[in-house]
């Protein structure tokens, strides 16, 4: 089991009411938490509820139109273009469809090791390091050979799981990683996550409105609902005693 983060240890990350528009839309409003070293975060919502918006502040795609984000005191949405790039390794991202996260025209190897090229490596070194994640995820390192449609789709999965892991990152943000699977392939790659969050010790926030998927990654949880906080804390007394009448609806609609 990974060691949970001592109350001590000062945050990986921390939101301060985070605020974000499109067009003079709000989409998120006065968003904040913190996440230490090796803790997990999940953000419940349903559609529309400023998960993703959430997730592009989070990994510094967008600026947040108030409020601010700071990781390990830093502010990355002030950062130079180039101390952004020297950063990004530390952040990664799996997205939602394996199927359109892989370009079909690379060899998955190049595709994996791609997040590479910001870091200092030789090729033997990449090379290493591209075995190495594809076996952290289940995958023969020959795999590496193939092209994109040679995989299912839980294996395109597991493909940007090892791309994420690449860079050794501190924190993974996973947005809706399973929505796009069968049920069967879905609980392999639940199981995954949960496995390499406990061996390497990552963050993570998990972007879902898979409540089950929360409950067996997330030490907090977050509910979201037209981009506002209904609800935050640990996940066991968010799902397992809910204060508010729209958490106690999504967890009716799962039973």
């Amino acid at each position: 089991m990974r060691a949970l983060p001592r109350d001590d240890e000062p945050p990986l990350l921390t939101a301060q009411a985070l605020g974000q528009a499109y067009r003079g839309r709000s989409v998120l409003r006065e968003v904040s938490f913190q996440l230490r070293a090796g803790e997990s975060l999940g953000v419940i919502g349903e559609s529309g509820a400023g998960k993703s918006t959430l997730a592009r502040l989070i990994m510094a795609l967008e600026r947040p139109a108030v409020g601010e984000l700071r990781w390990s005191g830093i502010c990355p949405h002030t950062l130079s273009a180039r101390a952004l790039r020297q950063w990004r390794p530390q952040v990664q991202m799996v997205f939602q469809d394996p199927y359109g996260s892989l370009d079909p025209r690379w060899r998955v190897g190049r595709s994996v090791i791609e997040p590479l090229r910001a870091l200092s490596m030789t090729d033997a070194q990449r090379q290493q390091r591209l075995n190495e994640v594809l076996t952290a995820v289940g995958l023969e390192p020959d795999a590496a050979l193939r092209f994109p449609h040679q995989f299912s789709g839980g294996q395109r999965q597991r493909l940007a799981i090892a791309r994420a892991l690449s860079t050794r990152p501190r924190l993974i943000v996973a947005d809706e990683p399973l929505s796009a699977l069968d049920v069967s392939v879905q609980a392999q790659i639940l199981s995954l996550l949960r496995d390499l969050q406990q061996r390497e010790g990552i963050s993570l926030v998990l972007v879902s409105h898979d409540l089950a998927a929360v409950e067996v990654l997330c030490d907090q949880a977050l509910v979201l609902r037209e981009g506002a906080v209904l609800e935050q804390g640990a996940t066991a007394q968010v799902l397992g005693d809910p204060h508010h009448p729209y958490t106690r609806s999504l967890l009716a609609a799962l039973a």
